[in-house]
């Protein structure tokens, strides 16, 4: 089983892999720079060689990086959306550095403009960002809870924005929690299934290169996006134990589960490892 947390590049992106290693991953996903703010760092060449080199000595592969949080592909907004585009080809560019194969994006909102404008966004975004490029990291778009104005919390619309882009390097991160508050209940046998075959519908199964494992504080259908510790949320211990005995048990899994007195991440590692068993 491929199985990994989201771990901290604090001090140096390098020290990503001696986390992951420390816990047990032998996958995990980073964000390459500060998430919260647009300002970044260039990494030191040192720096880089070193990542790429414990990588490979602690054979953990393969690496997730993650976009950060400000950019909103979807908006229609000049100068956001300008930066936005800017942040994905940077984010790219930085995964070819450090021979990330695969980049994480959240889709954004549409600010009111509606579904397919802020689709239609998100195409260009993504084709604007690969212009000219040689080689780039599989850009996998991310599943949402469907809070107001979200774009991309349906199969439907995923599938959308895979068919009008320019690239065949597209994918999807399938998100438990982000998929259970939209209205997919995962937490059921019967549910499973029925996911499963809107899947195959639409992206395909093999469309998706990740699952985000995460419970979920909000219940089934609220559009809630808020993580919980692995069986302790409304997807629930039996609901893990079905999801990972179904089709999905073959994909790349990474948690980005609460870090608290209740659970650490490598807590929350053992926990699915157990559920699996």
């Amino acid at each position: 089983m491929k199985l990994g947390c989201h771990v901290s590049i604090a001090g140096s992106i390098d020290k990503a892999v001696d986390r992951a290693r420390e816990i047990g991953c032998n996958t995990f996903q980073v964000f390459t720079r500060s998430p919260r703010m647009w300002r970044y760092r260039e990494f030191k060449s040192e720096e880089i060689e070193s990542f790429k080199r414990k990588r490979v000595d602690a054979s953990i592969y393969p690496v997730f990086s993650h976009m950060p949080y400000l950019p909103n592909l979807s908006s229609s907004n000049p100068e956001p959306y300008r930066k936005s585009v800017e942040t994905l080809r940077l984010e790219l560019t930085r995964c070819n550095q450090l021979e990330i194969p695969f980049l994480v994006t959240h889709l954004g909102s549409h600010l009111g403009k509606g579904l397919d404008t802020g689709i239609k966004q998100i195409v260009g975004a993504i084709d604007e960002a690969i212009k000219d490029l040689d080689h780039y990291p599989t850009i996998l778009l991310e599943n949402t809870s469907g809070k107001t104005n979200e774009v991309g919390s349906t199969f439907e619309e995923l599938n959308t924005i895979i068919d009008n882009v320019s690239t065949e390097r597209i994918g999807v991160c399938f998100d438990t929690c982000h998929a259970f508050t939209r209205g997919y209940n995962i937490s059921t046998q019967e549910g499973i299934n029925s996911t499963i075959k809107n899947i195959e519908e639409t992206i395909g199964l093999n469309r998706i290169q990740l699952v985000h494992l995460n419970d979920s504080k909000g219940e089934l259908g609220s559009r809630i996006d808020r993580h919980n510790h692995i069986g302790v949320g409304h997807i629930g211990e039996d609901g893990f134990r079905r999801f990972l005995k179904s089709r999905f048990k073959s994909k790349t899994l990474i948690l980005e589960t609460p870090v608290d007195e209740f659970r650490s991440g490598k807590d929350n590692l053992e926990k699915v490892r157990e559920l699996a068993a």
